[in-house]
């Protein structure tokens, strides 16, 4: 099991402020702030965000990859939304993937650092 993650920013009260917004639409709020790295999470800090201050942005090609999980597909969408209105950009708008599998409803997005952060749900089929 995965304890915590990290990604990089290269201005940290910035990022701090946009994944605030965020991630507040997936029931994570900002739990630590250290001197050079923020954290946030439900009950502990499980996602960090860490300055480094000489970052150039990540190209579309590269880069890591985090997903969240999201209790509905409501949340993916307000997720998406968040993202764009805090001026991050998108990298698929919030919809039904049945290529990664059934039910796969899922949105991503580039952070202000280029990052891609993705948030899904899984549609239960309908009869």
């Amino acid at each position: 099991m995965i304890d915590h993650v990290s990604v990089a920013v290269h201005d940290l009260g910035v990022s701090a402020r946009f994944y605030q917004a965020v991630l507040a639409t997936l029931g994570f709020t900002q739990l630590e702030t250290r001197p050079a790295m923020v954290g946030f999470g439900k009950q502990y800090a499980e996602f960090w965000i860490n300055l480094r201050p000489d970052r150039r942005r990540v190209s579309a090609g590269s880069g890591a990859h985090v997903c969240f999980r999201a209790r509905t597909p409501e949340m993916v969408d307000a997720f998406h939304a968040a993202a764009l209105a805090a001026g991050g950009e998108s990298d698929g708008a919030p919809e039904l993937r049945p290529q990664h599998g059934e039910g796969y409803y899922a949105a991503f997005i580039r952070d202000l650092d280029g990052n891609r952060v993705e948030a899904v749900s899984f549609v239960e089929k309908k009869n």
